[in-house]
């Protein structure tokens, strides 16, 4: 009798399944942000009413959070995967992940979360794009749902106000002098409005998702691909800023004296970037037009988050917003990614749990690898017990949590490790660095010489990975027209979700 009068509740729905009763996740990624936001205060110019608002309104601030790699491909395919470089074999983004002998037996995060029971799906950038067999690999096949935004869509620039290094173009004029070989900066207004662009229309979709409704939990991967390069935002985003007002970041000739390579050589010179830009004293614009790129992805940020508010399912979701790396303005002589220095390895993330209501910031060198056990553990799935992230719920719940784990990033010639106000970087080479970041935050003296730093040397080095997994060889170049072009149907049929990990 009691089977009977179960079985009809159930039927009645008064009994909920209890998957349905765990938390949605919308998964955030910003392509090469650093933390020139509100809520990290990297640069006092930065402009993100809608990052300011997140976080105040109730979200956890990682204020030293570090990537597992200081560029797209390797980092991505490490948050995605839950295995840090050295042991999938991703170190730059030629390497697809799918190759990685670990990854073809483990599910990645939102196929973990298939797996057990949520519905997802995914808008732009999440996964790294590369070459495929049979068209493009977009990560499409990790995914119940992928829609492709950025197909056939261009953002074009405004010619008259385009700067482009190796083009030759400074603000709309073209000399020969002009030309940078061994730069890749460009930047300028797109001649699309707000609602044209890319970004903002996988901000768009992400609304349409919100105001569905759906059987299951479900988890939303938003991936906006700016500020990454090209820096082609609308005007308004430009005009935000005032150039002749800008503060460039204060960068010392010799900075890169005291960085040595085992022989006594000096180990960095300065980019090409960074030669380009100071020869044509282009430092103030090109400070804005990164600037101007955060806002607008800030801006489309707040597209999303004011859908969420006005959905019904904003009091059970959890909401990260990540970056995937940082990016050097000018710091230790760069303009760019992919370096251990801090610049690089530090990047936004901002978590909400339901039923937060007030901003906290915490100092815990919590790592993008951690986001994997982090989310299994938040919406109850079975644990995962062989990924190299730790899980940081506990810091969610209560802020001032004890945290032993340093912050590793890994680059194909090197790693970085930081812990509290320690960062240690060394490379393949033997080259080592050491700054105390609390004293020195821009890192121009290195301490890795003075011999009474030699216990927190030895403590900092034991975080460096001993072994290096060697890439895979397998690789398809990327045909013309790569985001445009089909997404390779094939790969899906190679990730069965029964039989991974």
């Amino acid at each position: 009798m009691k089977k009977l009068i179960l079985l009809a509740m159930l039927t009645l729905g008064i009994f909920q399944v209890s998957a349905q009763k765990q938390p949605n996740v919308v998964f955030i990624a910003i392509d090469d942000i650093n933390d020139w936001v509100g809520p990290l205060d990297g640069n006092k110019q930065a402009i993100t009413p809608n990052m300011d608002k997140f976080t105040n309104e109730g979200a956890m601030v990682f204020k030293n959070a570090v990537c597992a790699a200081p560029i797209c491909g390797p980092s991505r395919s490490a948050i995605l995967s839950g295995f840090m470089p050295n042991r999938s074999g991703v170190y730059g983004n030629a390497q697809n992940m799918i190759y990685s002998e670990l990854v073809k037996k483990n599910a990645t995060l939102p196929e973990y979360f298939s797996k057990n029971g949520y519905h997802t799906m995914a808008n732009g950038k999440i996964f790294h794009k590369h070459g495929a067999e049979f068209g493009t690999d977009f990560g499409h096949w990790a995914w119940d749902e992928f829609a492709r935004a950025r197909r056939y869509e261009k953002d074009p620039v405004n010619k008259k106000k385009y700067t482009a290094s190796k083009a030759g173009i400074i603000n709309g004029v073209k000399k020969s002098e002009f030309i940078g070989k061994k730069s890749k900066l460009s930047w300028g207004p797109t001649t699309d409005s707000f609602e044209e662009t890319v970004d903002y229309k996988v901000a768009d979709w992400a609304t349409k998702q919100l105001q569905k409704d759906f059987e299951k939990p479900f988890f939303m991967g938003v991936g906006f691909i700016k500020p990454h390069l090209p820096w082609v935002v609308p005007q308004e985003f430009f005009d935000m800023y005032d150039v002749d007002k800008i503060e460039a970041p204060i960068i010392p000739e010799n900075d890169l004296d005291d960085i040595l390579k085992p022989n006594g050589q000096k180990a960095f010179q300065p980019s090409g970037e960074y030669k380009w830009i100071k020869k044509h004293g282009l430092e103030k614009e090109a400070t804005r037009a990164y600037l101007a790129n955060i806002s607008y992805v800030d801006a489309c940020l707040g597209v999303v988050m004011d859908a969420l508010e006005k959905s019904g399912h904003a009091d059970n979701t959890i909401v990260v917003i990540w970056g995937d790396h940082g990016w050097h303005l000018g710091e230790k002589q760069r303009y760019l990614k992919n370096t251990t220095w801090l610049e690089a390895v530090k990047t936004p993330l901002f978590v909400r749990l339901p039923g937060m209501k007030k901003a906290e910031v915490v100092d815990q060198n919590v790592s993008l690898i951690d986001l994997y056990p982090t989310l299994v553990s938040l919406c109850g799935l079975p644990e995962k017990n062989n990924l190299d992230g730790h899980d940081f719920s506990k810091i969610l719940k209560k802020s001032n949590s004890k945290w032993e784990h340093p912050g590793v990033t890994i680059t194909a010639s090197g790693t970085s490790v930081l812990k509290g106000k320690w960062h240690y970087l060394l490379d393949l080479n033997g080259t080592e660095q050491l700054y105390n970041i609390e004293k020195d935050p821009m890192e121009w003296e290195n301490l890795i010489s003075n011999s009474k730093y030699r216990p927190i040397l030895d403590e900092l080095k034991k975080s460096v990975p001993k072994k290096r997994q060697t890439p895979s060889k397998i690789h398809f170049d990327k045909m013309k027209n790569y985001v445009d072009v089909d997404a390779d149907p094939s790969i899906k049929k190679t990730r069965n979700l029964d039989k991974l990990n």
